[in-house]
C-alpha cells in the first residue's frame, strides 16, 4: 500500500497549475509566433504527467453518475455522452477539435493525462477559450467517478484516486486546493529536485483557488496573488514534480517550456461581444483613472501597470492564501532550480495581494483570487454580495456583467450528494469569504455603473 507521502507526491504534480497574468501587446515576430505554436502543441499533446485514466474508464463514467442522469446517458450516442461529461465535469473541447478535451493530453494509447489547461482554458458563453480561468472545472467529482469505474473495472487506481481521500483537490467546482499541491510537492525536493521520500508531510492549509487569466501573464514581472516570485520558464514546471521526474527530466523539458512561456505571453483578452454606450463608458474612464488605477493601472495608449502589493489590513479580502503560503515555503522555493539557486528576487513575507490587471475582466468571472464574487456589479457593490450562489452552465449576465447566477441565503435542505453541493459556492466556508476591496463604496452609484460600463472595454 502507497504511503501517505508517496499519495501526496503523486496526485499534487498534478496542482502547481501556476498563477499567470497578460496584457494586450503588439503582434508577435515570426520567432515569438513559431515559438507559441509550439507551446500549445506541447501543453496539448505532451504528457509530462503520469496518467490519470484510460479511455475506456471516461467511456464508462456515464454508468456511476446519478439515477436521473445516468438514465439520460444510457439511451445517449457516443457523442452525446462526451459531451454530457464534458459538461459534468466542467471540460471543453479543442478549438480545432472539439472531440478532443482541451484540460487533457490523450495520447494514442487512450491514456488521460491532465495539462496545464485544466485550469487555464475554460469556456465563456460555451464557446472554448484557452487561456480563460477554468471557472467549471469539477475535479474532486471526476476523480471520485472515476475511482468507482475502476474499481468496478479492476483497474489500478492512480496518485488523485488516492491522494483525494486525503487531501481535498476543490471543495467548489471551479476552484482548486493548487497551492497546497505546490507545498506538498516541494517538501519533497532539495534545491537540485533530487526526490527525498523519507521526509515527513508538509503542514499545510487547504483552501481553494480561482485561477488567474492567461492573457495577463505578459503584462506582469512576478507570479501568483502575493507576488512572490519572478516570472520565468522554469516556475512553469513546478506541476511537473512526481516522484518520476528528477533533475534530468525537468533539463531536457526546460526548451518546451520555453515555447509555452511563449505560447501563454501571446495571449489577449477576448473583446466584449455586446453593446457598449460608448459614452458612459468614456465618462466611467475618468471615473477609474481617478479612484481605481493607481492600483490596477491604465488602458489603451501609453497603458501602465504598477504590480501594486497592497496590504491585507487595507484590502480585507480573505487572509488564508496569504497566510497558508509560510515564510520557509517561499525560502524553499527561493533556493531552488526554479528561482536559480536565489538567483532570482524571491518575496518572504509578502504583506498583502496584488492588484491584478483588469484586460478582459468582463470575461473572466467569478471574481477575487478565490472566486467568491460572481459578477463585476457584486465587485462594485460590497454590501449586496450573496452569502451563497449557483451558477447556470452557459448563460451571461449582461446586465451585472459576469457569472448568470442563483442567490442564496443558505444552502438548499434538500442537497445530499457532494458532487451537488460543490456545484454551490458557499461565502461562509473557510478561505471563501466575499468580503473586502470596499473601495468602490466610495463612489455615488451613477460613478459605479459608469465605471462598470468602462470595464467592459478592456
Amino acid at each position: 500500500m502507497l504511503s501517505l507521502n508517496t499519495f501526496l507526491l503523486k496526485f499534487a504534480a498534478v496542482w502547481l497549475v501556476l498563477c499567470f497574468g497578460t496584457l494586450l501587446r503588439a503582434e508577435p515576430n515570426a520567432a515569438e509566433a513559431d515559438a507559441a505554436t509550439r507551446g500549445y502543441k506541447w501543453l496539448t499533446q505532451k504528457a509530462v504527467l503520469t496518467p490519470d485514466f484510460h479511455q475506456d474508464v471516461f467511456e464508462n463514467l456515464w454508468t456511476v453518475w446519478p439515477q436521473k442522469l445516468r438514465v439520460k446517458a444510457e439511451t445517449a450516442t457516443p457523442d452525446e455522452r462526451r459531451e454530457m461529461a464534458f459538461s459534468r465535469y466542467g471540460l471543453t473541447g479543442r478549438p480545432e477539435d472539439k472531440t478532443k478535451p482541451l484540460q487533457y493530453v490523450v495520447d494514442e494509447d487512450g491514456m488521460w493525462t491532465m495539462n496545464c489547461f485544466a485550469c487555464h482554458g475554460g469556456k465563456l458563453r460555451g464557446e472554448t477559450i484557452p487561456g480563460l480561468p477554468n471557472s467549471h472545472y469539477a475535479l474532486e467529482t471526476l476523480t471520485a467517478d472515476a475511482r468507482k469505474v475502476k474499481i468496478a473495472m479492476k483497474q489500478p487506481l492512480t496518485r488523485m484516486d488516492a491522494g483525494s481521500m486525503f487531501v481535498p483537490l476543490g471543495r467548489t467546482n471551479g476552484t482548486t486546493n493548487a497551492v497546497m499541491f505546490g507545498v506538498a510537492l516541494m517538501a519533497y525536493r532539495d534545491e537540485h529536485l533530487n526526490f527525498h521520500p523519507e521526509r515527513v508531510p508538509p503542514k499545510m492549509t487547504h483552501h481553494d483557488m480561482d485561477a488567474p487569466a492567461w492573457w495577463h501573464f505578459k503584462r506582469k514581472r512576478y507570479l501568483y496573488i502575493d507576488g512572490f516570485a519572478v516570472k520565468a520558464a522554469k516556475p512553469l514546471m513546478q506541476f511537473m514534480m512526481v516522484q518520476e521526474n528528477g533533475p534530468q527530466e525537468f533539463a531536457h523539458a526546460a526548451a518546451d517550456f520555453e515555447d509555452i512561456y511563449a505560447y501563454i505571453s501571446s495571449l489577449k483578452a477576448p473583446k466584449y461581444p455586446f453593446a457598449i454606450d460608448e459614452a458612459l463608458a468614456e465618462q466611467g474612464r475618468a471615473v477609474f483613472n481617478d479612484n481605481c488605477a493607481s492600483c490596477h493601472g491604465t488602458y489603451g495608449e501609453n497603458a501602465k501597470y504598477p504590480e501594486k502589493e497592497i496590504p491585507l489590513d487595507e484590502l480585507g479580502t480573505d487572509p488564508v492564501r496569504l497566510g497558508a503560503l509560510s515564510k520557509n515555503d517561499r525560502a524553499a522555493y527561493h533556493r531552488s532550480w526554479f528561482a536559480d539557486f536565489g538567483k532570482h528576487e524571491t518575496k518572504l513575507e509578502p504583506k498583502g495581494y496584488v492588484a491584478p490587471p483588469l484586460d478582459g475582466i468582463w470575461a473572466s468571472a467569478p471574481y477575487f483570487h478565490n472566486g467568491s464574487v460572481p459578477t463585476l456589479w457584486h465587485v462594485m457593490n460590497p454590501s449586496d454580495r450573496p452569502v451563497i450562489w449557483k451558477r447556470s452552465e452557459n448563460e451571461y449576465d449582461v446586465e451585472r456583467v459576469g457569472l448568470e447566477v442563483e442567490e442564496f441565503a443558505k444552502l438548499p435542505s434538500s442537497l445530499r450528494r457532494a458532487d451537488q453541493i460543490r456545484t454551490y459556492f458557499n461565502t461562509k466556508r473557510f478561505g471563501k469569504s466575499a468580503a473586502g476591496h470596499d473601495f468602490p463604496d466610495a463612489l455615488s452609484d451613477e460613478e459605479k455603473t459608469a465605471v462598470l460600463e468602462y470595464l467592459k472595454t478592456l
